[in-house]
């Protein structure tokens, strides 16, 4: 019998579905009945054959006003009822589909492509009530692997994954070739957390067909395994592998760039971003080539990176925070505190940010500013054993003796490590501070 179109049943699965590897999932096509010559069935004859030349040509709506003119002249054919649902089907009339498909079961109780059929045309807006009629197909049809497969869409539908997987794997073994089926199965093991399971399903959907639609599916879902499974650079040259079907796809570049980064390869990362960078860049490219430069100690070429992301999301306090930390492991404290001001008034509660500035301050000899940065992070955190050696130097360099001596001794105090630089330096300034004011006294 012939099929409705790749087309038409696409459109009318995808409002549900969303995802192409569902694309095959069309309605069985009408039979090409022809009522044996017969005198007074002529015109009957005649109407069929009219009808089947219309679905020949996909006039669906042709085809519908025959078997409508057919019916009315003999009702309780089974068959042409059928066949007027197949038309309502392609013409995306399902609720008169549905109708007629009912009524072709109500007349022929045994006939399993109408029970298909039938559930075909509940899935997409009610999956649960598609199941009963895709099991009655099922056993009317038990050797027939779309059917099991149309089940298993249904039920995966309805959110049965364990009883959808093992349609598809009934419909599998029935249809050895079927790159749809194996896809299918595919994404129902990833969802289900079986993502080794899911990865043979994929391996053996692009061993099959190694190109066309199905073929991206297949590639996509064994992406998403991948990543599912934390091979990030298995992932990265499976997006490699796409890539030379889509050499121009930014986004791809982009995506492989990413994996190419988590798996430690930064290089091939960078050389993926410029490959994908055709004169300019997105917000999340430059975020990436940043985090690389960052990572890499380039420092040089991370500060342009993020100067530029920062024209592209303003306002976003992330992206001068980011660039201030930069400017500080480059000893370059100005700038640093600069960015990090910035940051701290987009973010006033970010202890990172103001743990930067302190830094920044510190470095750059701002003591008051530093001093101030530090008593606002003692009210949210426990400070580290440092900030009191940094508080001691800051009223040290100011000429506020008691203060400093005071620090000092806090850090020798807590201190543990008595052959550091710090306690050395905190020792002997301890000491003349505690000499200065003995002698003020005086």
């Amino acid at each position: 019998m012939k099929r409705i179109s790749r087309t038409l049943a696409f459109c009318f699965l995808s409002a549900v579905f969303g995802t192409s590897h569902f694309a095959a999932a069309q309605a069985t096509g009408p039979s090409k009945r022809i009522i044996k010559p017969d005198p007074a069935a002529v015109e009957l004859n005649q109407l069929l054959a009219a009808a089947q030349d219309a679905v020949n040509q996909q006039d669906y709506a042709s085809a519908a006003q025959k078997y409508q003119a057919y019916l009315a002249k003999k009702p309780d054919d089974a068959v042409v009822h059928y066949d007027l649902g197949y038309a309502y089907t392609a013409l995306q009339r399902p609720a008169d589909a549905k109708a007629e498909y009912e009524k072709a079961i109500s007349l022929d109780p045994k006939m399993g492509s109408a029970y298909q059929n039938l559930g075909l045309t509940l899935i997409p807006t009610d999956p649960a009530a598609a199941i009963a009629p895709l099991q009655r197909a099922a056993e009317l049809l038990p050797e027939d692997a779309r059917t099991k497969w149309l089940l298993g869409v249904a039920l995966e539908a309805a959110k049965k994954d364990d009883l959808a997987i093992e349609q598809y794997k009934a419909a599998a073994k029935l249809d050895t070739k079927s790159v749809d089926i194996r896809n299918s199965l595919g994404f129902a093991l990833l969802r289900s957390g079986k993502a080794a399971d899911a990865e043979a399903a994929f391996r053996e959907a692009i061993a099959l067909q190694p190109n066309g639609q199905a073929a991206n599916d297949a590639h996509k879902g064994l992406l998403q395994v991948l990543l599912a499974e934390k091979k990030m650079d298995a992932a990265a040259t499976e997006l490699g592998t796409q890539l030379e079907a889509h050499p121009n796809d930014a986004g791809m570049r982009l995506e492989r760039a990413s994996l190419l980064a988590d798996a430690g390869k930064d290089d091939d990362a960078l050389a993926e971003l410029d490959r994908a960078a055709a004169g300019s860049e997105s917000l999340r490219a430059l975020r990436l080539r940043a985090l690389i430069y960052f990572r890499k100690k380039d420092y040089d070429h991370a500060v342009p990176a993020l100067t530029k992301a920062i024209a592209l999301a303003p306002s976003d306090p992330d992206l001068p925070a980011q660039l201030g930390h930069v400017y500080l492991e480059k000893k370059d404290y100005p700038n640093a505190v600069n960015e990090l001001v910035i940051a701290i008034k987009m973010n006033p509660g970010s202890n990172d940010v103001l743990g930067d500035l302190v830094s920044a301050e510190y470095l750059s000899k701002n003591y008051v500013a530093t001093l101030h940065g530090l008593d606002i992070l003692a009210q949210r955190e426990t400070l580290p054993l440092g900030s009191w050696f940094i508080r001691a130097t800051c009223y040290d360099k100011l000429g506020q003796p008691a203060p400093a001596l005071e620090a000092y001794q806090k850090f020798l105090q807590l201190n543990k490590d008595e052959n550091s630089d710090m306690y050395f330096e905190a020792t002997a300034r301890a000491r003349t501070l505690t000499r200065e004011l003995q002698n003020k006294k005086r």
